[in-house]
């Protein structure tokens, strides 16, 4: 059994009611030419082509990038939200030492709250976080760093991760799978995968 009720707005959108057995549910509707339409939202749905790989190899590559991208799409995501925040916040401070004083107690704070997530990554999911940040925020990690804490700390941290075989100016989409990536994360987003 199904009952339905319409509240209709100026607008001439409604929110259309209906419960099916226990079950209500809210849907926005809109009346044309005297008929009640119900307005649903579809998810988007990527389709791809089907996973062909060569080998065994290949196919392991392929689930490990798919879980080093579930791991690090959050966090690459969550360090664009704060350096947004952190944008905001510099341009309402007038002088340069209220910024740079800031700017040190900001990072003791992010280093503290966020040194168990971020020393939990493998060497190979932090040199795709380094991508991810660059593909979110349109800035590689060495840009970043220069940015907020000058050339010498951005150089410093560069040969660091030099040493490691990582690169902090490592731009996102100059890798050869780097399609293959953005396949998983479009996926991984659309809840998909």
């Amino acid at each position: 059994m199904c009952s339905i009720g319409i509240f209709a707005s100026t607008t001439q959108q409604t929110e259309l009611t209906y419960a099916e057995n226990t079950t209500k549910k809210q849907v926005k509707a809109t009346i044309e030419n005297g008929d009640t339409i119900a307005l649903y939202e579809l998810p988007t749905v990527w389709v791809y082509p089907p996973m062909k790989f060569k080998n065994k190899q290949q196919e392991k590559f392929y689930w490990r990038t798919v879980r080093d991208v579930k791991k690090t799409l959050p966090l690459s995501k969550y360090i664009k939200e704060v350096i947004i925040a952190t944008n905001d916040t510099l341009m309402m401070l007038p002088t340069k030492h209220e910024r740079d004083k800031y700017m040190r107690g900001f990072e003791k704070r992010i280093y503290k709250q966020e040194y168990g997530r971020m020393s939990k990554l493998t060497l190979r999911q932090g040199m795709l976080l380094i991508r991810l940040v660059d593909r979110e925020c349109d800035a590689t990690g060495y840009e970043l760093i220069k940015a907020y804490r000058g050339a010498f700390t951005a150089g410093f941290y560069q040969m660091f991760a030099k040493m490691f075989g990582a690169s902090l100016k490592t731009e996102y989409g100059s890798h050869k799978d780097d399609a293959t990536i953005e396949r998983i994360i479009n996926l991984v987003e659309s809840g998909q995968l």
